[in-house]
């Protein structure tokens, strides 16, 4: 989430010109069952902003009040949600992820510096980390991983790691200081969305002062170029591919990686009318479900209602 007023303007001024709204549809009355499935819109109810969402077991996902700390969850085919989480005052919800074997909800905290672990079935807190100094952490974003959860820090050349016990319970913390492309921090923005390969062996993370994702060895640290001229908010690796939200361009880029991770190629380009300012994703069979965080209102975002869009991926 683009979480500094200047790196927004910065931001909007470097992408004038690139946003692209086009929605191709393909409709056959000859062939209906290959036609697109219709986009739909999911209202968070009461919602005052919205960062990240996040797929659950079966048809369920959760997505995160970005300012309030509130979580919703909802049901992405019966198109519905409800607020599930009441988080405590002076809590933020930014990325989140389920982890689907112990079923904990793992959500990052933002400026707070921390990270929260919630029962992905009955919400109650399970934990709480402050892995970062308020003011000088801002924890946007989080993966899961086969030993635990790796968390971004936007400010810090840092990501914080949680193990997770064959049991489910969240350890201790530790940190990890990146070094290469990665670890640039000149920017009012850097570190946003975090990614793995299946196995966990690389780690993905988004850069957007520098538009540019970067693979990260988990064991040292160390960060190479995977692809550049992106505008990477939050991102997701599944199936040998890489969704990107990029929310000043107000859209979704498919990207297909080199095997060895070394370079990328645009796919495709998903847009759609519903879009407005998607900040992140999460994928349901043949959907994609993007939360509009509308961050062309402003920081905070003034929007009346917030929703998670779905379409086809």
């Amino acid at each position: 989430m683009p979480g500094i007023d200047l790196w927004i303007l910065r931001s909007r001024r470097r992408l004038l010109g690139a946003v692209g709204l086009a929605v191709l549809a393909a409709v056959t009355w000859l062939t209906p069952a290959a036609a697109a499935p219709a986009e739909e819109v999911i209202v968070l109810p009461g919602a005052s902003s919205a960062e990240g969402v996040a797929a659950g077991r079966g048809s369920t996902f959760y997505a995160g009040e970005l300012f309030g700390g509130d979580i919703f969850r909802g049901d992405l085919q019966r198109g519905t949600a409800e607020q599930f989480i009441d988080a405590p005052p002076d809590h933020m919800a930014l990325g989140l992820k389920l982890d689907d074997a112990s079923g904990q909800l793992f959500v990052a905290g933002g400026f707070t510096g921390q990270g929260y672990v919630y029962d992905g079935t009955t919400g109650a807190a399970v934990a709480t980390y402050q892995f970062g100094t308020p003011g000088t952490s801002i924890i946007n974003d989080v993966v899961i991983t086969q030993d635990g959860a790796w968390f971004t820090d936007s400010v810090q050349p840092k990501l914080y790691f949680v193990p997770i016990s064959p049991t489910g319970t969240p350890g201790d913390f530790n940190v990890l200081t990146l070094t290469g492309p990665a670890a640039d921090t000149s920017g009012d923005f850097n570190l946003n969305g975090i990614a793995a390969t299946p196995d966990g062996r690389t780690l993905i993370v988004a850069h957007s002062t520098n538009g540019a994702l970067y693979t990260v060895d988990p064991l040292t640290g160390a960060s190479e170029l995977l692809v550049a001229g992106v505008a990477p908010d939050g991102i997701l690796y599944e199936s040998g591919r890489l969704w990107v939200a990029e929310p000043f361009l107000n859209q979704v880029t498919r990207l297909r990686p080199n095997p060895d991770l070394t370079g990328a190629v645009v796919e495709d380009v998903i847009t759609s009318e519903l879009f407005q300012t998607p900040s992140t994703i999460a994928l349901h069979g043949d959907q994609l479900a993007a939360v509009n965080a509308k961050f062309d209102t402003g920081f905070p975002p003034t929007a009346d209602e917030y929703e998670v869009v779905l379409v086809e991926r």
